[in-house]
């Protein structure tokens, strides 16, 4: 394993770092001695234990690798907030306060498997890293939390990092590893196990790993329920989201007096986002005007113009890494226009009739199959199709589609698009079951140069997006809290 505590991106051209004995000597002497107080385990502590007891029982015999991950570079030798991985954060417990680059073992054993959460303990005022290292030094970063506190904290057995070298010397073909979480560790993981594989049956064995891609499938398929802690993580995500929704409104003034507004939407959300959780759980789209009808809108770098609707989606990322992913669409001067109430209460009941339907037992595509009824049948009720609704609604035509491209639903939680990895049998063609958590968010778009429709829908995009948990006899509307009646969003804005 490489040497992490060097420091790779060491500035020495311009180092000014004192390199002198007396120095070193000088700076390790007189500290006072921190507390070691041991933390009782965190509340996420007990569920991350009965998420690896999962896990682990699908994988018997199998060393399993959970890496966090390293930093990422921004540029040059400036790096991007850290966020570990989520299957680390998933099945540790870990979140905000991780420790970058730490890793997770789960190890085989007759009964399951023993885990082992390595990660870069302390080096200690004694050692020139806390002051000479701006990578990973105390001095420039902050101090580290000790092993035993950690074990404490989230009830797990703790190794320093220099300890995962025997776990590599350990790794045989049928070690399994996250792949898209460490890229250098991947590599090694790899070479190890060609290592082990003799020359007759390197042949048969495929080392990027059916069985790795396995893994990542059953830890995102095991998110597609939501434990107790999940869910109230989640509402605590919601309500912090619905706090920075109303912060905006409340800086509209300066908003619309900007000439990049859209700028200040994202800022006074993402103040909100730091001050109540981690951050934002995406970037913030704040599209007004005709940026509301491209969906992935995040320049944000527009005026919001009085007359004009502002479609803000925004979720806030707790320190769980948890995020809700909310979308509302307001008229900045605090009043419809006949045009956008028509369309905005169009796709408002599209939302409504798509949640009337959730509850156990039925498929996941049923939500957007009902989304769709309304979406086509109020399209085709304006005379934008060629055909009726029943027959736009055919597979082979889809018109309706023209004005909302986008699914209605996916699921939400410790990622946006929670549970990415899971087989489509138990996503799109799954079967709800309570915990279940995800979005209902139909929409209609009408691009300013769209021929197909009127000149007075031209430059209207409307996105209603709700965070939705499977009960055990049918839906509870998380994010109902935050105003969506078209009468309700106009009283929200008149406070």
């Amino acid at each position: 394993m490489a040497d992490k505590s060097a420091a790779p991106r060491a500035t020495s051209n311009r180092s000014t770092t004192p390199v002198s004995d007396t120095f070193a000597q000088y700076i390790s002497s007189q500290w006072a001695d921190r507390p070691d107080a041991l933390p009782t385990p965190r509340e996420s502590a007990r569920y991350a234990a009965q998420r690896r007891a999962r896990i682990s029982a699908m994988h018997p015999g199998k060393r399993l690798i959970l890496p966090a991950g390293a930093a990422k570079v921004r540029s040059n030798d400036t790096d991007f907030a850290y966020r570990a991985h989520s299957a680390f954060a998933h099945l540790t417990g870990w979140g905000s306060d991780s420790v970058p680059g730490s890793v997770l073992v789960l190890e085989p054993t007759p009964d399951g498997h023993t885990a082992t959460l390595y990660f870069r303990e302390p080096a200690g005022r004694e050692s020139d890293e806390f002051y000479a290292n701006p990578e990973i030094g105390e001095f420039w970063i902050g101090a580290r939390p000790s092993l035993t506190h950690v074990a404490a904290d989230l009830g797990l057995a703790t190794v320093g990092l220099d300890g995962f070298a025997a776990v590599l010397d350990a790794v045989d073909a049928t070690t399994l590893i996250v792949r898209d979480a460490d890229r250098d560790l991947t590599d090694q993981v790899d070479g190890r196990r060609l290592l082990t594989v003799d020359s007759e049956s390197l042949a048969s064995i495929d080392i990027d790993s059916d069985a790795d891609d396995d893994l990542a499938r059953d830890l995102s398929e095991l998110r597609l329920v939501k434990d107790g802690y999940e869910i109230a993580e989640m509402r605590a995500a919601v309500a912090a989201t619905k706090l920075g929704f109303d912060d905006v409104i409340g800086d509209f003034s300066d908003i619309t007096a900007h000439t990049r507004g859209e700028r200040l939407v994202e800022g006074t959300f993402n103040r909100r986002a730091r001050a109540e959780g981690n951050t934002v759980g995406y970037d913030t789209i704040a599209a007004s005007g005709p940026h509301a009808c491209i969906l992935h809108w995040t320049r944000n770098d527009g005026p919001v113009v009085p007359g004009d609707l502002i479609l803000i989606d925004a979720g806030i990322e707790l320190d769980s890494y948890y995020t809700a992913d909310i979308t509302r669409t307001l008229p900045v001067n605090g009043t419809f226009t006949e045009v956008q109430r028509r369309v905005y209460e169009a796709v408002l009941e599209a939302a409504d009739a798509a949640f009337a339907i959730v509850k156990p037992g039925i498929k996941f595509r049923e939500i957007h199959a009902e989304a769709m009824k309304v979406i086509a049948a109020k399209t085709a009720e304006w005379g934008f199709l060629p055909v009726s609704a029943e027959q736009s609604l055919e597979p082979e035509h889809q018109y309706h589609r023209r004005y909302m491209v986008h699914g209605t639903s996916h699921h939400l939680g410790i990622d946006v698009h929670d549970c990415a990895a899971a087989r489509r049998e138990l996503y799109l063609e799954g079967i709800l079951e309570p915990g279940m958590v995800f979005t209902i968010e139909p929409g209609l778009y009408f691009q300013p140069d769209d021929l197909s429709v009127p000149e007075e829908y031209r430059g209207i995009g409307v996105r209603i997006e709700d965070n939705i948990l499977v009960t055990e006899s049918g839906a509870e509307n998380l994010s109902v809290g935050i105003p969506r009646t078209a009468d309700d969003v106009e009283r929200w804005l008149a406070n």
